[in-house]
């Protein structure tokens, strides 16, 4: 069964940075399309990157020249490299394939910006 684990989240002061990686199990790895999403306090999933199978990335525009989606499919992972972090990037982070049904949802890793 596939998995998708989070991980690299925690507490950093505004300005801060932290890398985030996403490792998915199972095969096909390197055909998906693959996203971050957030999940602020209070408040709906939002996606936040996109990056296709060939590479190519999208950002929202609240994270636009500060975030940095990356892959690497020899290890099965996404990084969201996060720079200039601000109070409001707060919230939980889940990584997903995207365009076609979802895989099983990780636990998510929590990032938290104190200013």
């Amino acid at each position: 069964q596939v998995q998708v684990v989070e991980s690299g989240g925690g507490l950093v002061q505004a300005g801060g940075s932290l890398r985030l990686s996403c490792a998915v199990s199972g095969s096909s790895f390197s055909s998906k399309a693959m996203a971050w999403y957030r999940q602020p306090p209070g408040n709906q999933r939002e996606l936040v990157a996109t990056i296709t199978s060939s590479g190519g990335t999208n950002y929202a525009d609240s994270v636009k020249g500060r975030f940095a989606i990356s892959r690497v499919n020899a290890k099965n992972t996404v990084y969201l490299q996060m720079n200039s972090l601000k109070p409001e990037d707060t919230a939980v982070y889940y990584c997903n394939q995207i365009w076609t049904t979802p895989l099983p949802w990780g636990q998510g890793t929590q990032v938290t910006v104190s200013s």
